[in-house]
Order: structure tokens, then C-alpha cells, then sequence
């Protein structure tokens, strides 16, 4: 259904990449949740009249706020589609995670009012009034409710959008919502019991609750994730294909939106390789592999030493006393500058999030491992951040 509703609607909708393609699925999501939510509501707000049920009028006006996600929806990621200018260089696409964001706000506001009603009703109880209706109406709502979230999500996972699986998760926790409210109209019509405000209770605590957590989940995009690990490890494929390449290091993945991430990273070379061919080499991967994945790519290089013994002996030596040390830890930018009485090894450690030992510790633990390769090898350590991985 979501594949014949998007050939329908979005004129090439398989370059999910494309702004312009991205901004016609919001539109598409947006226009169906307004209508959807719009016939919810003024069903609802009927059988909660008709009834007298706090509950199920709280959830009316749950779909109403629905309605006003679909817009947020629909004109965030319209904006987000926008073109980069002077004050905004790496364009809009984060506007796509501030609407995700606005819809989380509206689903825990919701969730406040509703509790605020349910214990109103409590402190003031008063009789329901159940019929067909309001049990039909409410089994409709579940069934609309979940073809939207499986839709939405659907959607999500094809643009990888927040803004849709925020959507999709509010869906989800309208129709567990409904279907609480009808277990309530149904006790209260069998055993005639009004556990109605209690039941606007726990749906209230839950909705707060997928509020907060899509809150969240919608932050962390703008206040900076580790990068996805399998394309980490294709970029990393990717470059060392390139002859000459000899190893990566040092990579940063800024993401900007949905199809707008930008990547640095180095790349060791040989010492001795012509430089002139080397920069071809290098503005060749920028552009070949940045126009694959879909990325805009800088790269530095590093020249190491590879013909050198005893470079590379102190190098594995170093990198045998890190594995020992932390296996997630290791080294780059090796050199040795070669003294009388002294000779400095000079390199970088990655170290992980979750790495505890104290900076300190770490680089007394290596001048000792120098020395025990040789007595008159000193360590001159810079410590780097691993950014493409998550603590743990």
C-alpha cells in the first residue's frame, strides 16, 4: 500500500536522497494523517459527547493535536528541502529532526492534559452513558490508528526520516490508547464499574513516557551521534581500495540531515610516493566515493615510513603494548626521530568513549613498553577521541 500510494503521489520516488523527493513524501504523510485524524476526531468528540467519557474526549483531541503534527510534518521537511544559502552553508536538513522534535512536544502535551482530565474525573466521578456506537467508533479508531503507524514507519525506513518515525510511534501509542479507552467503555458497560478516569490514568502516563523517549531520540541527531558503524566500515573500504592507501584514521562523519553528512579523515601513505600522483590519487577518492555513498568528502594525508627496520619494529612493539593494554585501542602517525641518546616515538592512540584509564596512567604504561623495546626510546603521545563509536 505505502509503495503504490508513493508511485502515485512522488514523481521519482525511489532518489530518496533528493530533497526535492523528501519534501513530497512529507507532503504525502502530512496529507494523509490530516485527513485521517481529522475524521478521527470529529467521530470521537461525537461518542465522547454522547457518552460522557473523559477519556475517550481526551482522545478526541489527541487526533486533533495529530493533526497539527501532520502539518509540523509536512512544513518541516518542505523547509528542510530548501537549498543551502550565505547564512545557512551546509543547507536545512536538520529542520527534518526539529519537527520530530515539535511532534514529540505534542504528544507529551497531550499525555498532560489527559492525566490532568482523568483525575479531575476521579475527585468528581460521573456515570457513562455506553452504546454501539461509541464501541464502533473506538474499534475503527484502533484500525486507522495502526494502518498509520505501519504506514508511517514504512515510510521512515524508506527516507530514514525522524520526522515520519516519530509519526509512527505516535500512531502506535494512540491506538494502545483507544483500546484501553475501550476496555473501560466495555467494564464499565458489563460490570458497571467506572474505571474510565483510572484507564485515562495509564494512558496518559504511557503517552508522557513515548513523548519524552521520541523527544530524545529526535535530539540526538542535532546534538551529534557516533555515524552508523556499517558505513564506517564502507567508507573505510571504500578509500582503501585506492592504490597507495595504506591505512584510515582520524574519521569524522557531520551529519547535517537526512543525504547531508560531510566526512574528513586521513589517509597513510608511503613517505616516498610522488606527491603529485599521490593528490590525484586523493582528489579521485574524495569525488569518486563521495558521489557513491552520497557524501561530501575531505581527505588529508599522512606519509609513513615503510622501509625503515626499526621503525617498524618500535611500531608493532607499541601496537602489541596497546592491545595488551585495551584492545579497542590503537595507533597512527607513527614516526621515529633518531637520536645519540635518545630517539622520540612519536604517534597517535585512539582511544574509545568508554576507555577509563587516566590519561596519565596510559602514557606512563607506553614509556615503560618503550623502554622495554629499548632503553633509550622515549614516547611522544597525542591522544585521540574515537568518534565513530558509541560509549558503551
Amino acid at each position: 500500500m505505502t509503495t503504490l500510494l508513493a508511485k502515485w503521489f512522488v514523481k521519482d520516488y525511489q532518489d530518496v536522497e533528493n530533497p526535492r523527493v523528501r519534501a513530497a513524501y512529507g507532503r504525502l504523510a502530512g496529507i494523509t494523517g490530516i485527513i485521517c485524524n481529522l475524521i478521527l476526531f470529529a467521530f470521537k468528540l461525537l461518542a465522547g459527547l454522547l457518552s460522557g467519557s473523559v477519556s475517550i474526549m481526551a482522545d478526541a483531541f489527541n487526533n486533533l493535536s495529530d493533526t497539527g503534527s501532520s502539518v509540523v510534518t509536512m512544513a518541516g521537511l518542505k523547509m528542510a528541502s530548501r537549498p543551502a544559502d550565505p547564512e545557512h552553508p551546509f543547507g536545512h536538513g536538520r529542520i527534518e529532526y526539529m519537527s520530530g522534535f515539535i511532534v514529540s512536544l505534542l504528544i507529551t502535551l497531550v499525555g498532560v492534559e489527559l492525566f490532568k482530565s482523568s483525575a479531575e474525573k476521579i475527585a468528581s466521578p460521573e456515570a457513562l452513558s455506553v452504546n454501539a456506537v461509541t464501541v464502533v467508533v473506538l474499534a475503527a479508531s484502533i484500525a486507522v490508528k495502526l494502518w498509520m503507524c505501519f504506514f508511517n514507519r514504512s515510510l521512515g525506513k524508506r527516507v530514514n526520516a525522524a520526522a515520519f518515525k516519530a509519526t509512527a510511534l505516535d500512531s502506535l501509542t494512540d491506538s494502545i490508547a483507544t483500546a484501553a479507552v475501550l476496555v473501560a467503555v466495555g467494564v464499565s458497560a458489563i460490570f458497571k464499574v467506572n474505571i474510565d478516569p483510572y484507564m485515562g490514568l495509564v494512558v496518559a502516563a504511557f503517552i508522557v513516557y513515548t513523548g519524552l523517549k521520541t523527544a530524545k531520540e529526535t535530539l540526538d541527531p542535532l546534538l551529534g551521534t557516533p555515524p552508523d558503524p556499517e558505513l564506517v566500515k564502507e567508507i573505510e573500504k571504500q578509500v582503501l581500495a585506492y592504490d597507495g592507501f595504506l591505512g584510515v584514521h582520524d574519521l569524522i562523519v557531520h551529519n547535517y540531515g537526512p543525504g547531508r553528512s560531510f566526512v574528513s579523515l586521513h589517509v597513510e601513505v608511503p613517505y616516498n610516493v610522488d606527491i603529485l600522483r599521490c593528490h590525484e590519487q586523493i582528489d579521485l577518492c574524495e569525488r569518486e566515493v563521495g558521489e557513491k555513498l552520497h557524501l561530501e568528502m575531505v581527505i588529508h594525508m599522512d606519509p609513513i615510513v615503510t622501509d625503515d627496520p626499526d621503525v617498524l619494529q618500535a611500531k608493532a612493539g607499541m601496537a602489541a603494548a596497546l592491545q595488551e593494554i585495551d584492545p579497542a585501542l590503537t595507533l597512527h602517525d607513527f614516526r621515529m626521530v633518531k637520536g645519540e641518546q635518545r630517539s622520540n616515538l612519536i604517534f597517535d592512540v585512539v582511544i574509545p568513549p568508554a576507555f577509563s584509564m587516566s590519561h596519565k596512567e596510559l602514557r606512563e604504561r607506553l614509556d615503560k613498553s618503550a623502554a622495554g623495546l629499548n632503553p633509550s626510546y622515549r614516547c611522544v603521545v597525542n591522544l585521540d577521541l574515537d568518534y565513530t563509536r558509541c560509549r558503551d
